[in-house]
């Protein structure tokens, strides 16, 4: 009885230390895709935003600043992925070594197996819940701001006078010189990016001014001129002073309403139904809300979706490549179909259901695969092979 209660002493023990030693491979794997995935991604980003220094006479820092923002997001549908590949690469080493098959041997079922595995996989679908309700949006908020006083500095600092600069598709910005303290004088703005409403500024002088974190261009003893097309007479004003939201024509700032991705998910689950430009909107910021909740979701499938490929031990003559290459597939569809799904929530509410009931169904599936036997379901559905003899009385299948 001693040796008895010794041999169930220690079989804790070995099952903590396999525990830790799959946990600690897994999740090393994972840090290394995610870093080196994040890494490969966000060099192509900052190398499309480089123009911040050479063109819009930025510093390093703000270089740094503006596209380390984006990170949260790239992070957000990266990690998923990354845990994919880490649980894909753990189990397929374990398999090359043989260490899943002695695990299987011993009597480890495949669902004690897929504890350290699971716990991964739900820590990574918290920070992916993170990321997707508080730290993008902030990201999103914080690089609107960066944008606005990037354009506000390209606007009296880095374009030189007496040229016609084009800033956007439509949108032309000149001045004639630059006036005694940094101010400037014979400024011509004209706006054509909506055809509805054409505007044109002209002011003797204008100088850049900062409150609130927002930047202002204030135009001095210059005229506005609109121009509509619906059929109305030009409209000019005289102003002696007359304050541009420099961030508007970037389509950022106080001038623009906040984009769906800008808002904070609390103003997405409560928004303000007196607000014109939300009730023309609503689409939009529903597919962003639900979306915002779904992306967590993804996480949780892709990790139990690797388990589900390659969770169970196959000898080398079982060739593994197939299963792979499946939930590969299904990984890459399931992504797929849930962007497609999120684009069409904006046009039709039914498709909100197909959002969440998508990662629902591959989760549950995927644990049909892993604790119940799919190949006999299926051999019985398809019936015995074409050709084979039925089995005589007494004779065992």
């Amino acid at each position: 009885m001693r040796r008895k209660a010794g041999f169930t002493a220690r079989v804790p023990d070995e099952m903590t230390k396999i525990d830790r030693y799959l946990s600690r491979t897994s999740a090393l794997v994972f840090l290394a895709a995610l870093f080196g995935l994040t890494a490969a991604v966000w060099v192509t980003q900052a190398l499309r935003d480089f123009d911040l220094m050479t063109t819009k006479g930025q510093t390093l820092l703000v270089f740094l600043r503006a596209t380390g923002l984006v990170v949260p997001s790239l992070i957000m549908v990266i990690a998923p992925l990354a845990l994919f590949g880490a649980v894909i690469f753990t189990l397929n080493r374990l398999n090359a070594d043989s260490e899943l098959v002695v695990m299987s041997a011993s009597g480890i079922s495949p669902a004690r197996l897929l504890r350290p595995f699971l716990a991964l996989t739900l820590a990574v679908t918290l920070a992916v819940g993170a990321l997707s309700l508080w730290i993008m949006p902030w990201s999103f908020a914080e690089l609107r701001n960066i944008i606005s006083k990037v354009r506000a500095d390209f606007l009296t600092r880095v374009i030189r006078e007496g040229q016609f600069s084009n800033l956007d598709k439509g949108l032309v910005f000149h001045y004639r010189e630059r006036a005694p303290g940094g101010g400037l004088s014979g400024i011509f703005i004209q706006d054509r990016r909506d055809p509805q409403d054409i505007r044109t500024y002209i002011a003797e002088t204008g100088r850049n001014r900062e409150a609130d974190g927002q930047n202002y261009l204030v135009l001095e003893k210059g005229s506005l001129q609109r121009q509509t097309r619906n059929g109305r007479d030009p409209v000019m004003v005289v102003f002696r002073s007359y304050e541009v939201d420099l961030a508007q024509f970037s389509g950022e700032g106080e001038g623009a309403p906040l984009k769906p991705r800008e808002r904070g998910t609390w103003s997405l689950l409560s928004p303000d139904a007196a607000d014109p430009w939300v009730q023309r909107n609503l689409g939009p910021l529903r597919a962003e809300l639900h979306d915002r909740l779904v992306n967590p979701l993804y996480a949780l499938v892709f990790g139990i979706v690797g388990f589900a490929a390659l969770g169970k031990a196959r000898t080398t003559r079982q060739g593994r490549s197939l299963a792979i290459l499946a939930a590969i597939g299904v990984v890459i569809g399931l992504r797929v179909a849930g962007f497609g799904l999120a684009a069409l929530a904006t046009r039709t509410p039914w498709a909100v259901w197909a959002l969440y009931g998508l990662p629902f169904a591959a989760i549950f599936v995927s644990f049909w695969f892993i604790f119940g036997d799919p190949l006999a379901f299926f051999q019985r559905m398809t019936g015995p092979p074409r050709g084979s003899l039925p089995a005589r009385a007494g004779t065992p299948l």
